[in-house]
């Protein structure tokens, strides 16, 4: 692969994450990772997935039942924020290791297994249209342009991961977050929300700078 084929698309997704405009669209993406990752640890620790909303406003939310309290509710509430940078991690390690395919198909899979707890009709929409771009990429796209669309997706949410940290604390400061993940952390351990909001950015800004690392030219 060219340089610039790796380089172009860590631009293009920058260009997505950094404009205000366009971000409000390029976010919606990574509230499905967002909440995916919610639901997903949800499952593993037991809890019951009622289900997950999507909102135009790429806010999102994955109502789960089980213990208030716990190791699996904090679990729970720790995933979300971090999920897309440890996606975009793993992505990463997929295509540097030409893994570009399967890397495809698993994103498929698993958008096909989170649309069956999606509950609201903008969130059935957005998963769908998401998958359907992954599945016409694998399905028909060369393998260059498969390698280029797999390092754009693996930069998007290493990038994307990120930013949402920063504006959760921003919101926070305002007053503007009282049930943000941070917030129900911090009620549920008794330790301050601008510590597990901390973790989420040593978290995502690891991965990032792990994630590139593989990724950037030699």
């Amino acid at each position: 692969m060219s340089t610039l084929a790796q380089w172009a698309p860590a631009v293009l997704a920058l260009v997505l994450v950094a404009s205000p405009g366009i971000w409000r669209l390029s976010r919606n993406t990574i509230t499905i990772a967002h909440e995916g990752g919610h639901a997903l640890v949800a499952l593993l620790t037991g809890r019951r997935l009622e289900g997950i909303k999507l909102n135009s406003d790429t806010s999102g939310v994955t109502v789960s039942s089980g213990r208030p309290t716990g190791i699996a509710v904090v679990l729970m509430y720790l995933a979300g924020y971090v999920t897309p940078s440890l996606l975009g991690l793993g992505a990463a390690a997929l295509v540097t290791a030409e893994q570009v395919r399967p890397l495809l198909w698993a994103t498929v899979g698993l958008l096909a297994a989170m649309l069956i707890m999606i509950r609201n009709l903008f969130g059935v929409l957005s998963v769908v249209a998401t998958g359907a771009v992954m599945f016409a990429v694998s399905w028909y796209a060369t393998a260059e342009w498969q390698a280029a669309f797999a390092l754009f997706v693996a930069w998007f949410l290493l990038l994307g991961g990120v930013r949402p940290v920063g504006e959760l604390q921003r919101r926070r400061m305002r007053g503007r977050a009282p049930d943000s993940d941070a917030d129900q952390l911090a009620r549920i351990t008794r330790v301050p929300g601008l510590f597990w909001v901390l973790v989420f950015a040593t978290t995502t800004i690891g991965a990032l700078l792990l994630g590139g690392r593989m990724l950037l030219p030699l």
